[in-house]
């Protein structure tokens, strides 16, 4: 059970095993972080559009906390945890599916309000393929792009889908976003590495209490902003 990291503190204990692997498979805490970014990025506005702001969540939530996680497990050069509960043919359905509805939102706001978006989307869509699918010899496979899809890109995709237009300030957030998730991934894959192999358990521990505190102080912060923005 420890290879499939059905065990997980993310993981829900209840329910059946393919509803757990489809919630461990969405690595909850760290697509929050990313989903995050993004929402941070959308109230560094003073007049925020909340339902910009929604609709940003929403894209990332399917693009990259469903699809691209669909994606790795496909595209991977190594096993994946959750592979041994659904077939290819599933994956590739979520992959498809969660893609089609985020730039169904996407274009939306393209079309009609923010062109600038398109920039952020085909970036987006380019590293959720070149990272998960390895491809050009997994040149995009590794924790740079990973800070830069995971952490920087949100930030501005937010802000670009309430102004349509760029400035120095989400530059800056976007670096301490892309920060951020270097470490989060630093300290991710040893995690993933002990956890496989039941080893370390001190080292493990500390790893997930840190990778926690990185997670939750995250969520808090876009939280802290949404707030702020709500009441100034």
């Amino acid at each position: 059970m420890s290879g499939t990291r059905i065990n997980e503190w993310f993981v829900p204990g209840f329910g059946p095993p393919k509803f757990r692997a489809f919630v461990g498979l969405l690595f909850l805490p760290y697509t929050g972080m990313c989903v995050c970014f993004a929402i941070i990025g959308a109230t560094l506005v003073d007049d925020v559009h909340w339902d910009r702001v929604g609709a940003i969540a929403l894209i990332y939530a399917l693009a990259l906390g469903v699809g691209a996680h669909a994606a790795d497990t496909i595209g991977s050069k190594k096993a994946k945890p959750w592979g041994s509960y659904f077939t290819k043919r599933q994956m590739l359905a979520l992959l498809a599916l969660s893609l089609v509805a985020a730039y169904a939102v996407g274009i939306y706001y393209i079309v009609l309000y923010v062109p600038l978006l398109a920039i952020a989307a085909v970036l987006e869509g380019f590293f959720l393929l070149a990272y998960n699918f390895e491809i050009w010899g997994g040149r995009f496979h590794n924790d740079f792009w990973f800070a830069i899809s995971w952490g920087a890109l949100p930030v501005m995709a937010g802000y670009l889908i309430q102004t349509d237009s760029i400035s120095l300030l989400p530059f800056a957030v976007a670096g301490a976003a892309a920060l951020t998730s270097f470490a989060e991934i630093r300290m991710s894959r040893p995690y993933k590495q002990l956890k496989k192999v039941d080893g370390d358990w001190a080292t493990t521990a500390s790893l997930e209490k840190r990778l926690k505190t990185l997670s939750l102080s995250t969520i808090a912060i876009s939280l802290a902003f949404m707030v702020a923005r709500l009441l100034l």
